[in-house]
């Protein structure tokens, strides 16, 4: 398994920032070729599942998630979303902070590990390079003004 880091910073507040990381089915609508299904009723919390489905027909795979760790941020507290990943493809987990920039704003830190089934660990470099790209593009699209 691999560890890769994305890092932002927005001048949007935490609180915004995390409903927006957060909203799951969003995730689907931000990278290329998924889509997003919550399997457990609301509201977010530890026990919440779902899966993001990835690829085109036969040459798609799920990649089911529970949330395991859930701290909203709030009044100067950081807070920290983990996910775990259980598929028969991707596993690994994820965790997603959000807190108060200083100067404004808010700081991001998504922290992924991750394996892939079939590939081999001498990849791990390119994985983490790979994952750095695709997860920073959808961070930024999430994170995006609209």
């Amino acid at each position: 398994m691999r560890a890769f880091r994305v890092e932002r910073t927005v001048p949007s507040a935490p609180e915004e920032v995390w409903r927006r990381l957060t909203d799951w089915p969003a995730h689907g609508r931000r990278v290329p070729l998924t889509r997003t299904r919550v399997l457990t009723p609301g509201p977010n919390g530890p026990g919440t599942r779902f899966t993001a489905r990835t690829g085109i027909g036969r040459l798609s795979f799920d990649d089911p998630m529970e949330v395991v760790r859930w701290e909203p941020p709030a009044a100067g507290r950081p807070g920290a979303c983990r996910l775990e990943k259980s598929g028969r493809v991707v596993r690994g987990w994820a965790l997603i902070e959000v807190a108060e920039a200083p100067g404004g704003g808010c700081r991001v830190v998504w922290t992924e590990e991750l394996s892939v089934r079939g590939v081999p660990g001498a990849l791990d470099p390119v994985l983490a390079r790979a994952g750095r790209f695709l997860f920073g593009r959808a961070l930024d699209g999430l994170l995006r003004e609209e």
